[in-house]
């Protein structure tokens, strides 16, 4: 890896861990350089300004969430319940290889910051989760609940376990991970 891609890198990583951390507003551009080990004026040779660095950031680890739930998900389209393991297992996937991507994600996600490009790629995201429980609403095998309601039982629930995690409050383990999908699933499931 060149020198150029491993400050890039370098800025990212600085970056998801204070936006992560301490929000938009309360990380400074000082800050992501320091996190970075990398001068201020290194950040600006890459990035036009703090908002362009959380625009590509939050653009980056979007699509990467949203290949992780999507693989296995359009196999098992008409499969519910498989369709909703690998929504899951996609997660897990997600916050095990980025452990703070998902909360900056959820934090950054209704930004003022946020770019036409960064709207639309998160809107491909929600959407993807939007139909999936739309049309297992319609197949009968959800709840009638409205959609937004079903992503905050999903992921509310499984932000609630990941921060229960990263504090060392429980300890995460293939049965905890097996027994929370089997929980999630029930809250959803049309009985």
């Amino acid at each position: 890896m060149g020198a150029t891609s491993t400050k890039q890198s370098a800025i990212f990583s600085a970056s998801l861990v204070l936006f992560a951390e301490r929000g938009f507003d309360a990380t400074t551009i000082p800050m992501i350089a320091e996190g970075a080990n990398v001068g201020a004026g290194t950040i600006y040779r890459y990035f036009k300004n703090k908002e362009s660095l959380v625009n590509e950031l939050f653009q980056k680890y979007v699509k990467e969430f949203l290949v992780c739930i999507e693989k296995g998900l359009l196999v098992h389209r008409k499969d519910f319940r498989e369709g909703f393991h690998h929504i899951f297992r996609g997660m897990i996937q997600f916050t095990v290889e980025n452990p703070r991507a998902l909360r900056f994600i959820k934090t950054h996600s209704q930004g003022a910051f946020l770019d036409e490009k960064s709207l639309k790629e998160y809107e491909k995201l929600v959407d993807l989760v939007c139909d999936f429980f739309r049309e297992g609403q319609q197949e009968g095998a959800i709840r009638t609940l409205h959609v937004n309601a079903l992503i905050a039982i999903l992921f509310g629930s499984f932000m609630e376990v990941h921060s229960l995690v990263e504090s060392q409050h429980i300890i995460l383990s293939k049965e905890l991970l097996d027994e929370l999908e089997e929980s999630l699933w029930a809250a959803i499931k049309q009985c």
